[in-house]
């Protein structure tokens, strides 16, 4: 994937260095403090209360969803709201299985270990956490060959918090060893207006209701992309106008960093177009877009797609990808528009 080009996308959901300071001082320490995601707070609720009552620790939790619906906040969340430390790690760092027995062994008792982008854990490394997951114990192999034998390390009791944006590609042994399997889901503007207003209080920026929700109806609904967006409306509103972010005010810095009212970029757009006036909508192969618009084809695929195709705009078929009928009215076009 281009992940360069990605990071400069100010709407792209996918973390970036630009992210490091702003979700720090932002994130939600308790459940409470989580705005959203209501049905999987309250189950979660109820798992962390029920282990709290018998003096347990957490059953293992699998967290999966797009990427910036907060899966990493939840973790913190978990391990507050439990009274332990986290350790924080990700699938591709833990490269060798001596990688993973490290961070096991150094766990206090209940601690909670989190594994980003679990999907990407090697086959190796994955098979040393299951007895890990299973038996809070550590199977090392000593020696090779004839002389080679199996030692047993017992583990303190944790709770591995895994989190993915995508379950299919998790092995079937490593997901049935997660107790609680937990979907993230994308946001509504409500819901996401009221994190912008949350984190405009934390970040002193004096923000409207209505100006809120501008910002959230244009955040793909994805708390990532509305933080961000509320950041740069700040900066517009500071210069250009009193410092308030009003309804108004948000259009302005909107429109002037060409996102429009369904959160749209200006590549989201020439993508559509392109295969509306070039290829009458579809269908049209992904390696002939990604020619046509200069992009690769898999950032295509990973990147732009997803959301075009949740909102309705854009159809995966047999013989390639297709504009919807809400593409052309979104983008004014007539159904008969075409270079040919």
């Amino acid at each position: 994937m281009d992940f360069e080009n990605n990071e400069n996308r100010i709407i792209t959901p996918d973390f970036t260095e630009t992210d490091k300071d702003i979700e720090n001082s932002l994130r939600p320490k308790t459940l409470n403090e989580y705005i959203g995601q209501e049905k999987v707070k309250e189950n979660l609720k109820i798992y962390i209360d029920a282990a709290k009552n018998r003096g347990e620790t957490l059953d293992h939790v699998l967290l999966y969803g797009p990427p910036g619906l907060g899966k990493t906040t939840l973790a913190g969340i978990i391990a507050n709201e439990m009274g332990v430390q986290i350790r924080v790690t990700s699938g591709p760092a833990i490269e060798k299985p001596g990688d993973l027995a490290a961070l096991l062994t150094n766990l206090n008792d209940g601690d909670v270990l989190f594994i980003d982008e679990i999907h990407r854990l090697s086959r190796a490394v994955e098979e040393v956490l299951y007895p890990a997951m299973e038996d809070n114990a550590l199977d090392i192999i000593i020696g090779k060959g004839p002389s080679a034998r199996s030692i047993r390390l017992d583990l303190p009791h944790f709770t591995l918090v895994g989190a993915t944006t995508r379950a299919g590609q998790l092995t079937a042994p490593l997901r049935d060893r997660f107790g609680v399997i937990l979907r993230l889901e994308l946001y509504t503007p409500e819901e996401l207006a009221e994190i912008v207003k949350r984190s405009a209080g934390i970040l002193d920026i004096f923000t409207e209701d209505d100006g809120a929700l501008e910002i959230a109806s244009r955040s793909r609904g994805t708390p990532r992309i509305a933080n961000r967006l509320l950041k740069r409306a700040r900066d517009f509103a500071q210069v250009m106008s009193n410092g308030v972010i009003s309804r108004d005010n948000a259009k302005i810095a909107l429109g002037r960093m060409e996102i429009d009212e369904k959160g749209l970029d200006n590549i989201d757009r020439l993508m559509l177009t392109t295969m509306i006036r070039n290829f009458n909508g579809g269908p049209v192969g992904l390696e002939t877009i990604a020619a046509t618009i200069g992009e690769e084809a898999v950032t295509i695929e990973d990147v732009y797609e997803p959301y075009l195709m949740q909102i309705g705009f854009l159809a995966k078929t047999p013989r390639g990808r297709v504009a919807t009928p809400l593409a052309y009215k979104h983008l004014k076009l007539d159904q008969q528009t075409s270079l040919l």
